[in-house]
């Protein structure tokens, strides 16, 4: 395989900019440090192409690397053909070459591993073959008769030969293939309840159907947690008429009755071994797209709240607003250092709105402050309001802004935050997060996990 060749034909560049980039990410060079600083290697691709040339080098890399293995695996047993290393190299995935691996695996026991031992194969062999009529099957069929091995009657026999050509019906790379992608055009994602009197955040996908193909990657997400959490039973399926055909098209070589008991075996193949095998795959398939957008919408997400220009050099107060545990409130100077913390109430009375405002103006004149950052969770608007009021009776110039709170309870409550502030209650650790991230906020956010950031911990449907 030619990695080069393809990855610049995937990407429509030109192969000195793909041979340029490898041989830097092979002397070690991060993505970053290539997008930056070695421009004049790879003319102008961007950081994100520069990081899909990487991703796509280790996936075919890896690739070539299991198609030598196989290869070899299959030499060893003696059972490599021209067509199957033809086929070898022409696969462009990994779910390409484990299906033609498929046929040469150790297997554990199976119905058809136990059939061979009782020496069965050769009667699977000439069935398979469908050049004889029913009679003489059973005929052929007594000589592989054998107590010792259980092989009682004809009927035992000719069963344990079926059972013999339904694996190697399931081990067909083409049919697989074809069943994989009659899965994904036709297939139909159904969902029923485990219990349909439980109510819960999962009951909208009760007895839902959707298309394969149709199905958005949050909805994929939300049903993996849905049964993972024991609250949804999932399946994919399809016309099952249709998979006997594929299998058909692609086993009868005769009208005959032995091309009837292969079609016994194709039926019990697709029932038994291929459909339950494939329908895995397709779930896995689905998970991992949903989970690579997922990471991508994250990243979409994330990018601008840590990206937000910062307000430097002033003096802030951050305001966490709330109902019932009032408005914390903290005072930062210009270098983020905390001077002094408070808690007001402006959503009670109008006596505790004047303790307020006494209390604001007070650090106001005391600490010179220019500007105030209100978080946008609860009681924001009432808060936003009160500072708004408060400030057209202040005599010096201070502007607010609400800014995102997302992650500053998450960040109050952890160690990091705990060895910064030993001192503060856990809710003023907030109110001094939030004034810090208006003046700088990726230098306070990034002490934050993530996901706490984009998601406030909430699970999205």
């Amino acid at each position: 395989m030619n990695i080069v060749a393809v990855i610049s034909e995937e990407l429509k560049i030109k192969t000195w900019q793909t041979e340029n980039v490898i041989k830097l990410l092979d002397e070690g060079c991060t993505v970053p440090f290539i997008a930056r600083y070695r421009k004049e290697s790879h003319g102008t691709l961007d950081d994100q192409s520069i990081r899909v040339i990487s991703e796509r080098l280790e996936y075919l890399r890896n690739l070539q690397k299991r198609k030598e293995e196989i290869y070899s695996a299959i030499e060893k047993q003696e059972k490599m053909t021209p067509e199957i290393a033809d086929s070898l190299e022409k696969a462009t995935t990994m779910v390409e070459i484990e299906d033609i691996y498929r046929p040469f695996k150790q297997k554990k026991k199976t119905r058809a591993s136990v059939a061979k031992e009782k020496g069965l194969e050769p009667l699977a062999e000439y069935i398979y073959s469908q050049q004889e009529d029913s009679v003489k099957l059973e005929i052929f069929a007594e000589q592989f008769i054998n107590e010792e091995k259980e092989v009682n009657t004809v009927e035992d026999a000719i069963n344990g030969a079926l059972d013999i050509i339904a694996e190697y019906i399931s081990d067909n790379a083409e049919i697989r293939r074809r069943l994989r992608n009659l899965f994904l055009v036709t297939g139909k994602i159904e969902i029923k309840a485990v219990d349909e009197e439980n109510e819960n955040v999962y009951d909208r996908y009760y007895n839902y159907t959707e298309p394969v193909e149709k199905i958005a990657d949050h909805r994929i997400l939300a049903i993996d947690r849905g049964e993972k959490e024991d609250f949804l039973k999932v399946k994919v399926s399809i016309d099952h008429a249709k998979a006997i055909n594929v299998i058909r098209m692609l086993t009868l070589k005769n009208n005959n009755a032995l091309s009837q008991k292969v079609m016994m075996a194709g039926e019990d193949a697709c029932d038994r071994l291929i459909l339950p095998s494939v329908e895995r795959e397709i779930r896995s398939m689905l998970t991992q797209r949903a989970a690579e957008s997922a990471i991508r919408n994250f990243s979409n997400n994330l990018k601008p709240l840590l990206m937000q220009p910062p307000i430097k050099n002033k003096v802030a107060i951050g305001l966490d607003p709330g109902y019932r545990t009032g408005c914390k409130v903290a005072v930062v100077d210009k270098t983020g250092k905390v001077l002094d913390t408070g808690v007001i109430y402006v959503t009670h009375s109008q006596e505790q709105k004047e303790k307020a405002k006494e209390l604001l103006k007070k650090f106001i004149e005391k600490y010179s402050v220019d500007i105030i950052a209100i978080g946008n969770g609860t009681a924001s608007k009432e808060t936003e309001i009160f500072t708004a009021e408060l400030l057209r009776s202040v005599d010096r110039e201070v502007s607010y802004m609400v800014v995102s709170e997302a992650g500053a309870s998450v960040y109050s409550a952890s160690k990091l935050a705990a060895e910064e502030f030993p001192q503060f209650d856990v809710a003023l650790r907030s109110a001094v997060s939030i004034a810090r991230r208006l003046q700088d906020p990726l230098a306070e956010l990034v002490k934050i996990d993530p996901k706490a950031i984009v998601y406030r911990g909430r699970k999205v449907l």
